[in-house]
């Protein structure tokens, strides 16, 4: 009755994916199979839903050997991304549920982390992507304005290689909006894709109304450049057999990782670049300039043209 409950009244994947279009993309028999992530975040909780999604783990905070999440960040996001719902029969099932998930741990218990732990990471996946066929980064994180600029800037000419050699890299775009110029690092580089909330309400817990962060950077690049829901979003629980909502860009990011994981099953040559174009082109526009973007995630109009 407890999880009914919670399936019932909360959003969960099912009504997230309907947000999104993602509907004929399941038809046809789409679930992520054979594609690989990287997820930079707080780790892995051993939930029923995605532990057969985790393939690799390395700590960098703790140096402990099995998958474990002592903070739940990390895990919420898995389940978005590619739970398989087992723990629900099913109503409760992410993006991708048959994506596999390399997890890099280099924040704690707080959410908190070194740079320097990031830059490690990223300097593994720069050195063994292509041995492990990794296709994809989801980085739902982000550096605050005073962080060192000189470590924010080695995070994103790691990143900027990344994406030259293949690996398409999404973020969120921050939870410091709505100002303009209002995106973290690593949101703010042209060589990624930036997610921000398509829905924001007052209501929410922990985060006040107009949270996502939005551009244009210093630059003048349009930033975020896709929306995906965000606000009061169901997921997996690092706390036993679980779910749980949380709220924020965070949150989005996964969704649009998801369904590119959906398209590259369909078509695996494709490249960074290629996805970004294909995103921009798809798109739902919107009207009003409250969030400028291109646009809200569309995922059947995403393969449709692949």
């Amino acid at each position: 009755m407890f999880f009914s409950y919670f399936i019932r009244k909360e959003k969960n994947m099912n009504h997230v994916k309907q947000l999104v279009h993602a509907e004929k993309v399941y038809q046809m028999g789409l679930t992520g199979k054979n594609v690989r992530i990287a997820l930079l975040d707080t780790g892995a909780y051993r939930h029923p839903d995605i532990r057969s999604n985790v393939i690799y783990f390395k700590d960098y905070v703790n140096n402990r050997k099995e998958s474990y999440d002592d903070n739940g960040h990390g895990t919420h996001i898995l389940g978005i991304l590619c739970g398989n719902g087992s723990a629900s029969d099913g109503r409760i099932m992410g993006m991708a549920p048959k994506a596999e998930v390399m997890v890099f741990k280099i924040l704690d218990n707080e959410g908190n982390g070194k740079t320097s732990d990031a830059l490690d990471a990223l300097d593994w996946i720069l050195e063994n992507h292509k041995r492990y066929n990794l296709k994809l980064l989801n980085f739902s994180m982000g550096y605050v304005p005073y962080a060192n600029q000189v470590i924010q800037q080695k995070l994103l000419e790691k990143l900027d290689l990344l994406w030259e050699d293949g690996v398409t890299i999404v973020t969120a775009a921050g939870n410091n909006g709505p100002e303009r110029n209002s995106i973290t690092v690593p949101g703010i580089s042209r060589n990624v894709i930036t997610v921000g909330s398509s829905e924001e309400s007052k209501y929410t817990t922990k985060l006040l109304s107009g949270y996502s962060g939005r551009g244009p950077t210093s630059c003048c690049i349009v930033k975020p450049e896709v929306l995906a829901p965000g606000t009061d979003v169901l997921s997996t629980s690092n706390r036993g057999v679980m779910y749980e909502k949380k709220s924020g860009t965070s949150m989005s990011a996964p969704i649009v990782t998801g369904a590119l994981a959906l398209a590259y099953e369909k078509y695996p040559k494709l490249t960074p670049v290629v996805a970004k174009l294909l995103l921009y082109d798809s798109v739902d526009r919107i009207k009003n300039n409250q969030n400028p973007s291109w646009g809200i995630l569309n995922v059947d109009k995403l393969i449709e043209m692949l």
